[in-house]
């Protein structure tokens, strides 16, 4: 039977990169013309584990990088002005698009409106702990200063 290099995930087969056995006609009239897989040589098995480990070497750095950010965040403290009354009520209020930007002014970290949580709008002035998602999973707590603009 000959050996097929999966190129992308497959239900019955396996995941992308993988070596299967298959059939020859399979191979040929199925996973060859839908760009599945490719009859496994000796240097395309070679290319991919190059390209595994260039994927797992960018995941790598990307975590390290995200785990900066979270650090860098942590340190960070964003003071946000906005017109208030004498009770400390603001007129408008501080949503995640206005955290978002405040982190991009104060950092250069360019962090998606989404990626705020908030479980409400800021709505007093007062000093507020955000949670914001730098990537999947990893998330930095931001303290926030919302103060009366003068």
């Amino acid at each position: 039977m000959p050996e097929a290099i999966l190129l992308k995930d497959h239900e019955q087969l396996g995941e992308r990169g993988t070596v299967v056995d298959v059939s020859k006609g399979f191979l040929r009239n199925y996973l060859m013309p839908r760009k599945l897989a490719q009859p496994a040589t000796r240097g395309a098995i070679e290319t991919v584990r190059q390209r595994q480990a260039a994927e797992e070497r960018a995941a790598r750095e990307a975590v390290e990088k995200a785990q900066e950010n979270v650090e860098l965040l942590g340190r960070t403290v964003l003071t946000i002005p906005q017109q208030a009354g004498a009770d400390g009520r603001l007129f408008g209020s501080v949503t995640a698009q206005d955290i978002a930007s405040a982190i991009r002014e104060a950092r250069g970290l360019r962090i998606d409106k989404r990626n705020v949580h908030l479980p409400e709008p800021i709505k007093n002035v007062g000093t507020y702990m955000v949670v914001v998602e730098v990537v999947d999973g990893v998330t930095a707590n931001v303290k926030t200063m919302v103060v009366a603009k003068k």
